[in-house]
């Protein structure tokens, strides 16, 4: 009688092991019926970092190993740019591009801004030299001639002047702890996550110093940015996601919603025009939730694409015309929003 008993419970255990763990394996995920998303070929094995628009039809993606790629209809055919005046000693990195007409500034690593007044034509080397500590990271144009650079030190800078002259906006950048991720709003407020993923930082605009936050758990904080209704997410080690449930308690965080456990963190997630909720990461995981992440599907397109997505970007309209949405695939991989 012992051990029958015993038999039945190891055979309760069992299945009941068996039931928690298929719950946590991505193939127990149901797939969306379909996809907003088509794969668009860029022909090359770098990866894309960052992408934005002169008008509704021309536009810039910059990424890795000295990628820049122009299209002039709207994102769905790219082109090779050369930048013949840049320096080919260095394998740049570009990370950052940003446009307000035809002013535009290109970010990269090691030390490279590119500034261009004829929406991405003609391209100019600034140099930098020591001035800067840290690596550029985020540029953003403000006027002509005007632009806001922050590194990866946490300091921000500001020229009016197309890069002669740059003005230290951030007085002591040691509250950022360095960054791993920054986000900066229309208003130009900074949201960063520390270079060790132990805090996050918030630099509201026209303030001096980073304001530091503890992180919601003991996981690692992988990257923090804003909801669009004003609130904070939060993407952690162990691909958890929360919300902040109280926008003057930076300690109110939700408990983690962790739609699958595959092995892979998120990387990025973003709202749609749709107001659907979309996440991002390796192994080609992308999911979306269309109830504000009570429950979660695969998107069908993502799931066919063998690399690590590590961004997801939607550019509001400049013309008037419907919003624009990428997905951005380590080697080259690129989706766009169909809508």
């Amino acid at each position: 009688m012992k051990d029958m008993f015993s038999i039945t419970s190891k055979l309760l255990f069992a299945a009941f092991l068996s039931f928690f763990l298929s719950g946590c394996v991505a193939t127990r995920l149901p797939f969306a019926d379909n996809s907003p998303w088509e794969v668009i070929n860029l022909d090359t094995q770098a990866n894309p970092l960052d992408i934005d628009f002169v008008d509704d039809e021309k536009g810039f993606l910059v990424g890795t190993n000295r990628l820049i790629l122009q299209t002039d209809d709207g994102g769905i055919t790219w082109k090779k740019r050369e930048l013949s005046n840049v320096s080919t000693q260095e394998n740049f990195r570009l990370v950052s591009v940003d446009f307000l007409g035809d002013e535009g500034w290109i970010a990269g690593q090691p030390g490279l801004v590119l500034h261009s007044t004829d929406g991405g034509n003609n391209w100019t080397q600034l140099s930098l030299g020591n001035k800067l500590p840290g690596d550029p990271y985020l540029i953003k144009t403000l006027g002509e001639d005007s632009a806001e650079l922050a590194t990866t030190a946490g300091a921000i800078y500001r020229t009016s002047d197309a890069g002669i002259n740059w003005e230290a906006l951030v007085l002591d950048s040691s509250g950022s702890g360095g960054v791993r991720d920054l986000r900066r709003t229309e208003d130009g407020t900074y949201l960063g996550v520390s270079s060790l993923g132990n805090f996050f930082s918030i630099l509201p605009s026209g303030k001096e110093y980073w304001e530091p936050h503890q992180r919601a758990s003991s996981k690692r904080v992988q990257s923090v940015g804003y909801q669009p209704n004003g609130d904070l997410w939060m993407l952690s080690r162990g691909a958890e996601i929360r919300f902040l449930e109280d926008q003057d308690d930076f300690d109110s965080w939700s408990k983690p919603i962790i739609p699958i456990l595959n092995g892979y963190n998120y990387l990025d997630i973003s709202w749609d025009p749709k107001n659907s909720i979309w996440a991002a990461g390796g192994n080609g995981t992308l999911l979306v939730s269309n109830d504000g992440g009570e429950s979660w599907e695969k998107d069908p397109v993502g799931d066919l694409i063998p690399t690590n997505f590590i961004r997801i970007v939607f550019k509001n309209s400049i013309n008037g015309e419907s919003q624009k949405g990428f997905v951005f695939g380590e080697r080259g991989n690129l989706l766009r929003w169909l809508g």
